[in-house]
């Protein structure tokens, strides 16, 4: 049972790991010697010690030893531990890939319509229940959406990768009990053999990053943005039910597309329709809380 206490903790975890995550995005091309495989090795191998630190300083490890004992006791867990590692890892591997490839807007319109997608999710897989504003919302994104199918007939495979593997991955999530950071803590572990491997398979390994300082410096800065980003977001996770966790994921690519834009990348004239649509369903969003507040007040 999610109280209003519970709740209004889970939005703010939330939305200061997005402005984490949006602040990663843009920290990426400061990465210039390093190739979007390699910044995911190096994510992954210091993001680690860094979430290891912020959980046992949150007094969470107990959830880590509660999943372990779970890989010895339960039949097939360990398989959906590689399945859920498999699923973030591919979402990270974007994330770091895709800003200095130029496909920043389409990562933000992917996590623009995940929502959407994380809502339908939780209405089939665990009934839960929308407001009027959250319906409000969900109609004016799904009309944004249906104007960019319209103008390019498809979605490019960032976008899609987004909008349908996240919720898939938070769905298993609450499906096998680990929707908490000792959840994250083991998709981070299980992902370290690929991490390795883009790390060797670079041209930068430890002796280069040793003689360059600043590089250095970056890349553990990286870990600790992450970290922090994957642990604040974690926490929320708890405090929230599916449908209001996925509406809320509407803060981070706002701040992405922002970010895009000041590295370049433009919005053409026939996809402002999309963005507008978004953008009111972002602002019933805004409208549900302000009443929210109101009502607190008065009670």
């Amino acid at each position: 049972m999610h109280t209003q206490s519970n709740t209004v903790l889970g939005i703010t975890f939330n939305v200061i790991a997005s402005l984490l995550f949006a602040l990663m995005f843009a920290y990426t091309t400061l990465l210039h010697s390093l190739q979007g495989n390699e910044i995911y090795g190096w994510r992954i191998l210091l993001t680690l010690p860094c979430l290891t630190l912020f959980i046992i300083v949150q007094g969470n490890w107990s959830q880590v030893i509660t999943i372990y004992k779970r890989l010895y006791n339960e039949r097939y867990f360990f398989l959906t531990r590689f399945l859920s590692s498999f699923l973030i890892g591919i979402q990270l591997w974007l994330f770091m890939w895709a800003p200095s490839n130029g496909y920043g807007l389409d990562v933000s319109l992917g996590y623009f319509i995940m929502p959407i997608t994380m809502v339908i999710l939780g209405r089939i897989a665990f009934k839960d229940k929308m407001s009027r504003l959250q319906k409000l919302s969900c109609i004016f994104a799904i009309l944004g959406i249906i104007n960019m199918l319209v103008i390019s007939k498809t979605l490019t495979w960032p976008t899609l990768l987004i909008c349908l593997g996240y919720p898939v991955y938070f769905w298993l999530r609450q499906k096998t009990n680990t929707n908490n950071i000792g959840g994250v803590w083991f998709d981070m572990v299980f992902s370290l053999p690929i991490s390795f491997f883009f790390i060797l398979q670079g041209g930068v390994f430890l002796g280069e990053l040793g003689s360059i300082f600043d590089t250095l410096w970056l890349v553990l800065g990286l870990g600790l943005i992450s970290a922090l980003a994957l642990g604040f977001q974690s926490l929320s996770a708890p405090h929230l039910n599916l449908s209001l966790f996925g509406l809320l994921v509407y803060v981070e690519p706002i701040l992405l597309l922002m970010v895009s834009i000041l590295l370049g990348e433009t919005i053409k004239p026939a996809e402002w329709p999309t963005y507008i649509g978004i953008w009111l369903a972002v602002g019933a969003l805004v409208a549900e809380g302000i009443i929210s507040l109101r009502k607190k007040r008065f009670v």
